[in-house]
Parts: C-alpha cells; sequence; structure tokens
C-alpha cells in the first residue's frame, strides 16, 4: 500500500468517524461529565466498524503509530497520525476536524471517573479493590477493620443474600471500622434483578450421617461426633452438627453414659456421651449411624437404662437431581418441589427430572432448538418443546460420571429473547429502603437501554440521582447492546461497568469470552467509564487458602481494570492482602500492547441501530 492510498483511506476512516458521531441522537442529553466522551466514544464506534488491520501493518511498515491503544482519544491519535503521514509524503495539510479531548487529558478523565465511584487512589496502585460481604460482616467491625487494612476500598453488598436490616448494620460497622483504621471505603448495592434459578427440590426425610474417619487399614482414628442438645435451646458450639433430644431424661445424663438406638436402617447403634458444655453433650460413635426425625434414645449407666427420649428437628434431606447426557429434564412454570427421575429396573429413564423455573417469561419466549444452560454452565441442553406449562430439555453435556443440580442453580436461555425488566419489585424496594445509604447502585441483568433509564428514574423519584450506577454486563443482550446502553448511562453524572464473567461467559459461549470481555474494556475505555473485573478471582484462594496458577495470572491481569471484585470466602482477608501484592508489581506493565483492529460486530450493530 503505497502513501497516497494509505493516506486516502485514512481520511475516509476519520470523515466516516466524524459523520458518524454527528449523525447519532440523543447526544445532547448527555450529563456534563460525559459530554467530551460521548463524543470519543461515538467516533471510536465508527472507525472500529471497519476491518483496519492492513492499514495498521502499513502504519507500522513507516514507523507510525499502529493505531493500537486509541481507544481513549481516537480522534486526537486519527489527527496525529494522518498529519505525520502528510509530513512523511510531502502533502499539504488536510483541515483537522476538533477533536473532543487530546491524550493527557483522556488519562485525567478516566482518573476522576475512578475517583467519584471508587475514592481515593491506592498509594501504590491505580486498580482498587471491591469485597462482596458475607453475613459476618453485620454482626461487628473487627472482620471489616480487616478487610480495610488488608486492601479493600468498596464494600459490596449483595442483595441475593440477607436483608435490609443487616445490610445497614454492615454500614453502620464498616464506619466504626473506618474510624478505627482512619482508611475510607465506597459502599455498592448490589440488586438481585431476575435471575432465572431452578425452584426448590421435595424432601425426601429428616436423616442425618453419622460416620468415623478411617485410615487405609479401616481402623477408627476419628470417631463420629455431634452435639446433643434439650429440645428448643440454642447450639453453644457450632464446630460440629447438633440435633435436639425430646425428653427431660435427657438433662441427666453424664459423660461416660450411652446413647442406645436403632438408627434408621434397622441396625442397633450405641452413642457414647465424650464431653458436656453447659446444656450440650458431645456423643460420638465408631460406626457408621443414620439418624431420623422421632428416633427413640435410651439413656443407659452402667449397663442399665435410667431414662429415654426421642430425636426431634431433624434437618431435612433434599436430594439433588441426578443428570447424565441424554437424559430428559422437565423445566415447570408451577411452582411445586422438584422431583428425581424415575427409572426402571435395567437403568432406563421412565419418567423425566422435573423442577420449577422461576421466570415466567421463559416459558413464553424460549423456543425448540435453542440452548439452555445450568448451574453457571455445568449442564448444558437443548429444549425439545415448550407447551407454555413445561419446557422439555433433552442433556447434552455434563462433568464426566454426571451431574448434581440443585436448588436455587442459575439457567440460562442465550438464545432466547426476554423482555422483563432488570427492576423487579423486590429490586426497588431494596433501593428505597437503602436510598441515601450507599455510594453506587448496580443494575444486574440491564439488557437494554430501558433497563438503565428506568433505575435513572427510580434514583431520581428518591432523591438521589447524584448515586453511581454500576452496569452489570453479563448477558448477551447487554454485551450486544452496549454501546446504546453506555450511551444512556451517560446521562447521570456518576457510572461504571462490571464485567460480571461468570454468566457471561455461559450466555455468549465460554470460548468467546475472553474476545468478549476485550470489547468491553476497549468501549468502556472509548467513554472514560470505570470497569470492574468480577468473577472467581482467586476463588481458590478465598475459599480454600490456596490459588491455583491460573487464578494468579488472571489476578495480574485485573490490572487493565480500575477496579477489582472478590468474593467472599473463609480466607478473604488473606485474599485481599495477596491481591493487593499483585496489583502493585504489577502496576506499570499493563500498558504494553497492541491492538490489531479487525471489525468489532458490536460497533456494527450499534451503526445499524442509528441507521
Amino acid at each position: 500500500m503505497d502513501n497516497n492510498v494509505l493516506l486516502t483511506r485514512l481520511w475516509q476512516l476519520r470523515e466516516q468517524a466524524v459523520d458518524f458521531a454527528a449523525q447519532h441522537p440523543d447526544v445532547d442529553n448527555i450529563h456534563p461529565n460525559h459530554a467530551v466522551s460521548a463524543q470519543n466514544l461515538l467516533h471510536y464506534l465508527g472507525l472500529r466498524s471497519h476491518e483496519l488491520r492492513e492499514v495498521q501493518l502499513a502504519l507500522i511498515e513507516r514507523g507510525l503509530s499502529s493505531l493500537g491503544i486509541l481507544e481513549a482519544h481516537t480522534l486526537a491519535t486519527l489527527n496525529r497520525v494522518i498529519a505525520a503521514l502528510e509530513c512523511l509524503s510531502g502533502c499539504a495539510p488536510s483541515p483537522e476536524p476538533n477533536a473532543p479531548i487530546q491524550v493527557a487529558e483522556s488519562q485525567h478523565l478516566l482518573a476522576y471517573a475512578s475517583h467519584a465511584l471508587f475514592g481515593e487512589r491506592p498509594t501504590q496502585r491505580e486498580a482498587r479493590i471491591m469485597v462482596t460481604m458475607p453475613t459476618e460482616a453485620a454482626e461487628g467491625s473487627a472482620f471489616l477493620s480487616e478487610l480495610l487494612a488488608a486492601g479493600m476500598e468498596v464494600m459490596r453488598i449483595n442483595c441475593a443474600h440477607d436483608d435490609t436490616d443487616a445490610w445497614q448494620q454492615m454500614i453502620t460497622n464498616l464506619r466504626l471500622a473506618e474510624s478505627l483504621t482512619h482508611k475510607r471505603c465506597k459502599t455498592q448495592l448490589d440488586l438481585a434483578g431476575p435471575k432465572l434459578r431452578t425452584g426448590t427440590l421435595g424432601v425426601v426425610g429428616r436423616v442425618i450421617k453419622l460416620k468415623p474417619v478411617r485410615d487405609v487399614f479401616g481402623h477408627v482414628y476419628l470417631p463420629g461426633r455431634l452435639w446433643l442438645i434439650p429440645q428448643g435451646e440454642v447450639v453453644v458450639v457450632s464446630d460440629l452438627p447438633a440435633l435436639e433430644v425430646e425428653g427431660a431424661d435427657f438433662n441427666g445424663t453424664q459423660v461416660g453414659d450411652y446413647i442406645v438406638l436403632t438408627d434408621a436402617r434397622g441396625s442397633l447403634r450405641q452413642l457414647r456421651i465424650a464431653a458436656k458444655h453447659q446444656h450440650a453433650r458431645l456423643v460420638t460413635t465408631e460406626h457408621t449411624v443414620y439418624l431420623q426425625e422421632n428416633t427413640q434414645l435410651v439413656f443407659e449407666r452402667s449397663g442399665k437404662a435410667f431414662g429415654t427420649g426421642s430425636l426431634v428437628n431433624v434437618h431435612e434431606v433434599t436430594p439433588p437431581l441426578v443428570l447424565s447426557v441424554g437424559d430428559a429434564l422437565i423445566l415447570t412454570r408451577d411452582d411445586q418441589p422438584g422431583v428425581s427421575a424415575k427409572q426402571a429396573t435395567d437403568g432406563t429413564q421412565t419418567e423425566p427430572a422435573r423442577i420449577h423455573c422461576t421466570l415466567e417469561e421463559a416459558f413464553v419466549v424460549v423456543r425448540a432448538g435453542q440452548h439452555v444452560w445450568l448451574d453457571d454452565g455445568k449442564i448444558s441442553g437443548i429444549v425439545e418443546q415448550n407447551d407454555g406449562a413445561e419446557i422439555r430439555l433433552r442433556i447434552t453435556q455434563t462433568p464426566p460420571g454426571g451431574a448434581k443440580l440443585r436448588a436455587e442453580k442459575g439457567i440460562n436461555f442465550p438464545d432466547a429473547a426476554f423482555d422483563s425488566s432488570a427492576l423487579t419489585e423486590k429490586d426497588v424496594a431494596d433501593l428505597e429502603a437503602m436510598a441515601g445509604k450507599v455510594d453506587m447502585v448496580a443494575l444486574s441483568f440491564v439488557r437494554s437501554p430501558q433497563d438503565v433509564a428506568n433505575l435513572q428514574g427510580h434514583l431520581q423519584r428518591l432523591g438521589i440521582p447524584e448515586t453511581g450506577i454500576i452496569l452489570k454486563i453479563e448477558n448477551r443482550a447487554a454485551f450486544e447492546n452496549l454501546p446504546a446502553i453506555l450511551l444512556m448511562a451517560m446521562r447521570s453524572p456518576n457510572i461504571g461497568v462490571m464485567i460480571a464473567r461468570g454468566d457471561l461467559a455461559v450466555e455468549v459461549g465460554f470460548e468467546r469470552l475472553s474476545e468478549v470481555q476485550e470489547e468491553i474494556l476497549w468501549l468502556c475505555e472509548a467513554a472514560h467509564i470505570p470497569v470492574i473485573w468480577a468473577t472467581q478471582i482467586l476463588e481458590g484462594m478465598a475459599k480454600k487458602g490456596a490459588p491455583s496458577r491460573a487464578e494468579v495470572s488472571d489476578a495480574a491481569m485485573s490490572i487493565r481494570a480500575e477496579c477489582v471484585m472478590l468474593n467472599k470466602g473463609p480466607n478473604i482477608v488473606e485474599t485481599v492482602r495477596f491481591l493487593d501484592g499483585i496489583l502493585q508489581r504489577m502496576e506499570g506493565h499493563y500498558h504494553k500492547r497492541r491492538l490489531m483492529m479487525r471489525p468489532l460486530s458490536v460497533c456494527q450493530h450499534s451503526l445499524q441501530l442509528n441507521n
């Protein structure tokens, strides 16, 4: 490609980017905080709808910018590259359209937006750390003080768990922890949204299995243990399971006494009282015992019975649905407990398993032949039939050996187009209860610009329009409509985007997740919108105490976002500290990249909508 051809191509690209921005409707409604950012985003959309890789290679051959990092200052970069090439070719300078933002200004804009949402920049890193709160955060300030000291800058309250009283107590405890540690922390309220989930499962009984731990030779080295407490009393030690005993004779038992019973299998068993703590008794056994509701107990001392009792309020058992490739599964509109499949003596399925699907709209829009994913992508299937009352699936993929589907697990129909609002009645009630108490509100399962407008309307009604809005991109519709969603959000002063990679991976396909994640990062950089990198960051460490190598690499790459979200776990304080170290060491490295620009479908989709 000679210089004249290359220059002509660059002039055309610049002109098309400018024309696209000029023709876009509703730009006048953009909040002043985002006026130049909206223009830059539109220029970027206009540019990235074209194939640019040949142009990039031609520029590299001439020692010029490859356009690989122009997201945040699109027109300014195009102007500079064209001017350099014109000079190199001996051409007269062409008229330059006015760029809404220059390179240095773009960095300040993103830094300002990040500060408005996430607070002060940490001393030795740019990315903030967000942590999802467990119920423990409502019980006192000590836990939150540890998190703040370890490096947490944003508290995430998940409205899918706990209640308004607990959430408000979490914030109260956070303020106390801030005063003790002299650190500041922002708060985000994560609305639950209309997530499709499996319903409840049928209870098959009340029983608990108690068994000892044996070595490789079958010798018991740790007996089975649990606490017994009088009926109606509270558990005083929570390290082991506890069962309630009905009958006054239990109160007279002592250490060394035995409890004789016949378990659920009809086996005669003895439990030995090994310890006493207040009203509780620690019992042990060297044999496997199945203890069920109303099991009759006989208390013995020195071989003589001196009293009786019975087990009450034993925990309900709800076994999961066991699914294998080729099985049928029925999703029901009727909210009835799920039931397992029925099988013939040869193991073949005679009646499929059934379980409720929580979103009624699925029974209207889902069609035969569409894909379905269950339990965060662990199980996949194809829709065979939808009669409005039941959706019949055929399971096509499970982990080796089959899968276990439990209650409250996610359901995804990536091929279906849902029209339900991202805001549920519960979300609105939660928003009203927490209005003015949090810094940001995260909108779950956003699909369209109207979803954003609905949230903006409620924030305006509640008198808190300055509250930050976080757009959770977690389905295919949100990704495909992202440019329009961002432009609608830019009517509010403070906005951010969360890449919710769990549901997003299921919706777009695991093989496309990295590609889609990159495109979201580019679009948000063009709009100077801070990004939250979320889902399963260092999850192994948070839950089990040690990260995998892949998790460490993923955490290192999260430096490209402005905030990194960790989920709760028993080792979360150590995980925050570990992530803080990774982010500090990665600071300054993540700009080393060069982007090759094939056409982005999401930008082409935006052009089609504008036309």
